[in-house]
């Protein structure tokens, strides 16, 4: 959901206190366009704080970030006079990315994370800061970020430069209408008066983790999604291929495997096979002993992945309860400098998915495979072609589905092994971990079409074995997700068409959350 628009009065309200955010927070802001608002105990611990900066300020004493400059120019002591402009060049200076315009929600979940370690009164900034950024938020004005700036590490910083930016009236910035203009103007129409950074304010808004946790905690919800999306067509093709659910008994999982995603994804399929007339053939016309790999395996492979997604998640709340920022104010009023910046627990999680992500994809394209080739889909036609020969089936939507998991292999090389110096080595050893989540974002949507393709090919399947044999009863979870993919416009058996509108119908159905919806009114809540 990626719609432009200020937020209507009556939408879902967050309010943001001293406690931590929830992921829910994050989505609800990012994806539900929900109104954002400060709670009086921010505000009160924000005022508190900024208290103390003033009184360093004072001070003839240089105090890093307040009255000092930046990375490898914090040498120098700065003058009081000339502190504003300092702030007001950080972040003119640092607002230097480039390249494609991040999408609208990314920046939002960046900015309203920043908001919510500012409310945390650990940076020191004062209350308008927060509540001119919740301005923002709430008028549907969301700074032009560029895609390349970011190392991970001094927090995201050119990302996060090009918000502080339109929160001081300067650079560029989407409207409601989703139109670029210049933020003076957008802020003006919206009544929203710029803020004059004062002491340590500048930095405070751009040293933090903000954009790569938002774009994990977003991955993550779409991961959730997916992992179960994979369980129903792994299912669906058991099925097509006449294969054995006996392998999904729970006693064959949890107790003699104790790993919780492999029970749970073992518990879907066999959730999603629930009464089906197909299963359990692998001994009639071509005998099996067992079925391939990518069949019996699938609940280890995609509860690997789930395992790997409750670590991701672990993380993620971790750093929701955190305040990133250097220096920070702790509760006794000392200010102290400190390197929580760094990306690296959020880093190695968003390349870890991307991996999961991989595989995921992977085994799901070896089940496509078996299902076209006539040599091991067990009397299937080849290609799921209406007359093979004439037609060509689904063969080339294999090759895509190819691709797309190639692609997905490369994804997955972790970005968070690679570091490279910066500052005049001050910064000497980064996280990348923007780089992991901006690439682990691709590697999400590529699966998502992946597992359409898989969805296609699985209900064209069954839709032959019906075909041929009309006491060939499909499980009504199946025939639920059969009924969705042609209601959406996925066509089905028969003679060759203009093939990539259906995978592109397959795969709104899969990203929009529809098909795990209608699978879940016949099964019941999945995991």
């Amino acid at each position: 959901m990626d719609m432009h628009s200020a937020v209507a009065p009556d939408a879902p309200l967050v309010q943001v206190g001293k406690a931590d955010v929830s992921a829910e927070d994050v989505l609800a802001v990012a994806r539900g366009n929900a109104r954002v608002e400060i709670g009086p105990d921010a505000l009160a611990e924000m005022a508190t704080a900024r208290a103390r900066i003033d009184a360093l300020a004072a001070e003839p004493r240089p105090v890093y970030g307040v009255s000092t400059g930046f990375g490898a120019l914090a040498v120098r002591h700065i003058s009081p006079e000339l502190r504003a402009q300092l702030q007001r060049s950080l972040v003119r200076s640092h607002a230097a990315g480039m390249g494609p315009v991040v999408e609208r929600e990314v920046v939002r979940a960046l900015m309203f994370l920043r908001m919510k370690t500012l409310a945390s009164g650990r940076t020191g900034v004062r209350p308008l800061v927060a509540q001119t950024m919740a301005a923002l938020l709430n008028a549907g004005i969301t700074p032009v970020v560029r895609e390349f700036g970011s190392l991970g590490c001094s927090g995201d910083l050119a990302p996060l430069s090009h918000c502080a930016l339109v929160l001081m009236g300067e650079g560029v910035a989407t409207g409601p209408d989703g139109v670029e203009k210049p933020a003076d103007g957008l802020l003006a129409a919206a009544g929203i008066e710029p803020v004059e950074l004062l002491e340590k304010e500048g930095l405070a808004l751009i040293n933090g983790t903000d954009g790569m946790l938002g774009m994990l905690v977003m991955a993550i919800a779409d991961l959730q999604r997916l992992f179960t999306t994979a369980d129903i067509t792994a299912a669906m093709t058991l099925e097509a291929l006449l294969g054995t659910d006996k392998v999904l008994a729970p006693e064959l999982h949890a107790p003699i495997r104790p790993h919780p995603g492999q029970a749970l994804s073992a518990a879907n399929m066999l959730a999603v096979l629930k009464g089906s007339g197909l299963t359990g053939h692998h001994q009639d016309d071509a005998p099996r002993v067992q079925d391939a790999y990518s069949i019996r395996c699938a609940p280890q492979v995609a509860g690997a992945g789930r395992d790997t997604l409750a670590h991701a998640q672990l993380v993620a709340s971790r750093e929701l309860a955190a305040s990133v920022d250097n220096p920070v104010v702790l509760p006794d009023g000392r200010v102290e400098s400190n390197g929580n910046f760094h990306g690296a627990p959020v880093a190695y999680v968003l390349d870890f998915l991307a991996i999961a992500a991989a595989d995921l994809g992977s085994i799901s394209e070896r089940r496509t495979d078996r299902l076209l080739d006539k040599a091991r889909s067990h009397g299937l036609p080849a290609f799921l072609a209406d007359d093979p020969g004439v037609d060509s089936g689904l063969m080339i939507a294999q090759y895509t589905q190819a691709a797309l998991v190639s692609e997905n292999k490369r994804l997955a090389v972790p970005a968070s092994v690679d570091s490279i110096p910066s500052s005049a080595m001050q910064e000497d050893h980064v996280s990348m971990g923007w780089s992991a989540a901006r690439k682990l974002r691709q590697a999400v949507d590529n699966l998502g079409r992946i597992l359409a393709v898989e969805l296609t090919a699985a209900a064209r399947a069954l839709e032959i074995r019906q075909q041929a044999d009309a006491s060939g009863r499909v499980a009504p979870a199946t025939a639920a997700a059969m009924a969705a993919a042609r209601e959406a416009g996925v066509g089905g058996a028969g003679r060759d068409r203009f093939l990539s509108p259906d995978l592109e119908a397959a795969a709104a159905l899969v990203a929009s959350g529809d098909l795990l919806r209608v699978v879940e009114k016949v099964t019941g809540p999945l995991a």
